[in-house]
């Protein structure tokens, strides 16, 4: 299980491999991406709150990145915490997201990224439930929810 501490080591020390890489030119993005799902995951965007789709979704399945398709969460994981965006405890798997110090808007964030394709996802928070005490924030538009 990953914890607060284990992210920030991350986000300061390097991250783990991905399984394999998924790269695309911003040409290519455009082209298989929804302008709304560019601009968040390729351009580092934010949706409003309460407006995405899967923020209020809690069917079963996997959330997967809407690029590349990578596994991110599963549907168990997902619990709400009245942000106004999907939250979740884990990631699918320990290398399935990429962390970054995000220091825009005069904070200091911990960004959470596809780690297969560095889409923006959302950022990741020490203030969830426990055992790990994490709340992955997503955006909507950067996700796929595939049922089970």
């Amino acid at each position: 299980m990953i914890q607060w501490k284990t992210i920030l080591h991350l986000t300061s020390k390097g991250n783990l491999e991905p399984n394999h890489r998924v790269e695309k030119s911003d040409s290519e993005w455009q082209e298989i991406l929804t302008p709304e799902q560019y601009r968040i995951t390729r351009q580092k965007g934010t949706e409003r709150p309460h407006s995405g789709a899967l923020c209020s979704s809690f069917d079963q399945g996997k959330y997967s990145c809407v690029c590349c398709n990578t596994p991110l969460f599963d549907a168990t994981i997902k619990f709400d915490s009245n942000s106004g965006w999907p939250s979740f405890t884990q990631p699918i798997t320990e290398n399935a997201i990429k962390y970054h110090k995000d220091i825009s808007f005069g904070m200091i964030r911990i960004e959470a990224l596809c780690n297969t394709c560095d889409a923006h996802l959302g950022h990741v928070f020490p203030d969830g439930p426990k055992p790990s005490g994490l709340r992955y924030c997503m955006n909507s538009e950067a996700m796929i929810l595939t049922p089970e």
